[in-house]
């Protein structure tokens, strides 16, 4: 790309609403990541008694269920995010691109 068409694609008021829409929504997941991340770390260091509780009469603990909650959960919103990007954003992203050629 040359600097004239890079000039008429961050002024494409598309591109500006990709920009908003996909950081804003980057970020919410982030933070809802680092929120069930940093939850779980917590419990581990501060709570230590909850999460060592078994589960039945068996060896499995409290501690294994909610660390598997939280690998499915980073699943979830990776799937979330990409099937938004999929749609939504690669669709403004088409318009923003057909536009220049």
């Amino acid at each position: 790309m040359n600097k004239q068409q890079i000039t008429l694609v961050t002024r494409n008021p598309k591109y500006n609403q990709l920009v908003k829409t996909r950081s804003r929504f980057s970020w919410i997941l982030t933070l809802l990541m680092l929120v069930v991340y940093f939850g779980f770390i917590t419990l581990v260091a501060f709570n230590k008694e909850l999460l060592g509780k078994p589960l039945g009469a068996g060896v499995t603990t409290l501690s294994i269920p909610i660390g598997i909650g939280v690998i499915l959960f980073t699943i979830l919103i990776t799937h979330f995010y990409v099937r938004r990007a999929n749609s939504e954003f690669d669709q403004l992203t088409d318009e923003i691109t057909k536009g220049q050629k």
